[in-house]
Formats: structure tokens, C-alpha cells, sequence
């Protein structure tokens, strides 16, 4: 937990989730902090406050008296700006969440904008805003310097209107937007493509991972899934669900549960079951969620995983670690965890130590695929 001092305020901020976070990071960075400077120096307008992809709440925190919808596709971002919230209440205010697929309020007053990890998951979020925003509607965007480029701008121009850049402060810079330009139809930022020696097609959403094509980790590990299972298997962190879906083909007596913390993710794969086997979609759960919570323990026979090497921007194992201790407290005895890794993650150790015991079932130059069995 650190304070968070900004210009009209403080608040204690946690990254998420707060026992499994390292520490040495904080959870606010200078564009929150830039964003809130600039807020304070603005006459509050009626309508309504949107906070887009606000990582953990700290937007949410600093201006809950304005009742913000907070706007994003990840389901952890979510359960941190509710933490956040929790640990600094305010009379009156009250954060109402939306996730990255629903419809927006009308005539916003005030758009503040965390700059996403993904091009087009910003292009979403702008031809969105475009269909509800007024000319009157101030737009504010923030991010890193290095993150903000001529084509980020560009986007914004195209899709909204007049844009213009603030000087740089530590390391952050603000975008000014004015919603001008023609309301046109809303683009569709999702594509569908064909995958390799299949007769599927997959459909990935704005801020799915490899949203044009079958990613080299995927395309490795659909080597070395598991045939013949009967119970249920869970695709963990499963993206366009490319993984389960060739699971539902292999294991034909099992279940397949799809789980992510992405809203997208999760709505690509439902689509992609519903399209390409939907004979199969009876044997199909579709989860938004935090690794396996929610889950019973020793209820599965495997779970497979592509685990995550970051959190938003920042580098980290830690998400990773917990999708293989919340697998073996939901895998039956003889139940397994098969992943696929990049070989310099070194998983197979941090693997071995938890369940007792790991096999290499696959390797190449970049990738490696391990399995662990609960014993």
C-alpha cells in the first residue's frame, strides 16, 4: 500500500491483487498524476464523468465525488478500483463500472483517458465515445511520452476531431481532443481470420493478443494438448479461446471452460465455439474472472495455460504464479497443469517446487512446454 498525494488530495492505493503484487511498484503513475492536475483547474459541467482503463482505480479514487463510470476490458483492473475504493470511501461518491463492450452514457461533460496498451483497443474506446460525445465535451488523454506517437494522435484526430498535445511532465504528456468531426457509423475494430490446417475461422476483438493471427506460443503448444480426458478442462487466460476450442476437439467426453480477465477475450471465444463447433457449445462455460476463483477445489482434470508476463505495461511473473497455485488448488488428484512459456521465464523450477514435480514436454529455440501433475 502507498499514498498517492494529489493536487486537491491523498489517497492509500494498492496494485492488485495486494498479496501476490510486488511491492516495489506502485499503483499510480505520472500521467494519473497529470490528468488530476489539469481536472483541478476545470469548472465542473453537468453530465457525466467517463474514466477509460483507469488500471487501479486511482482516477476512480481521486474524483469518486463526481460518481465516474469507469470504463475497461480488464476484469482486474476492476476488482482493484473496487480494493482502492474500499480503502478510501468518500461521502456520496459512487463508481459505476462498464465494461470495454457496453454501451456508453450520453453527453458525457468530462472523457479522461488512460492511453491502453493497444492501438485498437484506443480506436474502439474512440469511435464509441464519438457516437455519445457533444462538442462541448472535454477529452483528456494521458499516458507516457514514449507511449504517445504520431499515429496515437493521429487517431485521435481522425476519429474526434482537433487535437493537441500538453508539454511533457516527468515523462508524461496529455492529449486535448475536441469531438467535431462528423458522427459516423461506429467501426468495427475485431477481425476474423482462418486458422492454419483447420476448417475454423477466429474472430478476435479490439484487445485480444494477436488479434490478426495465430500467435507462435498457441500455435506450439496445440502440439502438445492433452486427447482422451473426461471431466473439465479449463483454458486459462484464454485469449480468442484457440486453445480450448482445439481441446473440445481432442477431448470429446470433456468439458471446456473458458476463462479470462478480458471481457473481449471472453466474448471472442463464445463467438468463436458458437461459430466454428456449435454442436460443442452445450459442453462450453464462458468466465470472466480472476485466475480460478470461484472455482471448488480438486473439481478439474487439467488446465491449460498461456500465462501472462505482464500486468498492463510492467513486466511481472506474479499473475503467472498465481494461475499455477490456484490450478493446483482446483486440479483432482492426478489432474494437470500444462503450460507454454517463453524459455527464459524459467517456469519449470517455479513449477516443480509447487507441485513436487514437472516434465518438458516440448521445446524449441523460444518456447517450452511444461505439464505438472497433481499428486
Amino acid at each position: 500500500m502507498s499514498r498517492f498525494d494529489y493536487v486537491t488530495g491523498a489517497v492509500e492505493l494498492d496494485r492488485y491483487p495486494p498479496d501476490v503484487a510486488d511491492d516495489n511498484l506502485q499503483a499510480w503513475d505520472a500521467a494519473d498524476e497529470y490528468l488530476l492536475q489539469h481536472c483541478a483547474t476545470l469548472t465542473p459541467l453537468p453530465g457525466p464523468t467517463l474514466l477509460f482503463n483507469d488500471g487501479f482505480g486511482t482516477l476512480a479514487c481521486a474524483l469518486q465525488d463526481r460518481s465516474p463510470f469507469s470504463i475497461g476490458d480488464s476484469f482486474l483492473s476492476q476488482l482493484a478500483c473496487r480494493h482502492n475504493l474500499q480503502k478510501n470511501p468518500m461521502a456520496g461518491g459512487q463508481v459505476q463500472f462498464l465494461d470495454s463492450l457496453a454501451p456508453l452514457p450520453e453527453a458525457p461533460a468530462l472523457v479522461l483517458i488512460k492511453l491502453p496498451k493497444t492501438l485498437a483497443l484506443l480506436e474502439h474506446q474512440l469511435y464509441a465515445l464519438r457516437q455519445v460525445a457533444l462538442p462541448s465535451t472535454l477529452i483528456i488523454a494521458g499516458g507516457k511520452v514514449r507511449d504517445i506517437h504520431n499515429s496515437t494522435l493521429q487517431r485521435f484526430s481522425d476519429i474526434l476531431g482537433p487535437t493537441r498535445t500538453s508539454l511533457a511532465k516527468k515523462k508524461a504528456r496529455l492529449i486535448f481532443s475536441q469531438p467535431t468531426g462528423p458522427i459516423g457509423a461506429a467501426r468495427e475494430q475485431s477481425c476474423t481470420w482462418p486458422l492454419e490446417d483447420t476448417p475454423y475461422h477466429i474472430h478476435n476483438h479490439a484487445n485480444v493478443f494477436s488479434r490478426t493471427s495465430l500467435d507462435i506460443g498457441a500455435r506450439f503448444f496445440m502440439q502438445h494438448l492433452p486427447q482422451g480426458l473426461e471431466g473439465t478442462v479449463v483454458d486459462l487466460g484464454c485469449g480468442n479461446g484457440v486453445l480450448g476450442l482445439t481441446a473440445l476437439r481432442l477431448n470429446p467426453q470433456a468439458d471446456v471452460h473458458f476463462v479470462d480477465e478480458s471481457y473481449m477475450a471472453i466474448a471472442s471465444s463464445q463467438i468463436n465455439i458458437q461459430r466454428n463447433c456449435p454442436a460443442d457449445l452445450a459442453r462450453c462455460r464462458f468466465n470472466v474472472g480472476n485466475a480460478l476463483a470461484g472455482y471448488d477445489a480438486d473439481c478439474l482434470q487439467a488446465v491449460l495455460c498461456n500465462p501472462p508476463f505482464h500486468q498492463q505495461q510492467v513486466i511481472t511473473d506474479h499473475i503467472a504464479r498465481e494461475m499455477f497455485r490456484e490450478a493446483k488448488r482446483c486440479l483432482r488428484i492426478g489432474g494437470e497443469l500444462r503450460i507454454v512459456a517463453n524459455r527464459h521465464l524459467d517456469y519449470y523450477h517455479k513449477i516443480k517446487q509447487l507441485f513436487g514435480n514437472c516434465t518438458t514436454l516440448g521445446s524449441n529455440q523460444k518456447f517450452v512446454v511444461l505439464r505438472a501433475v497433481r499428486t
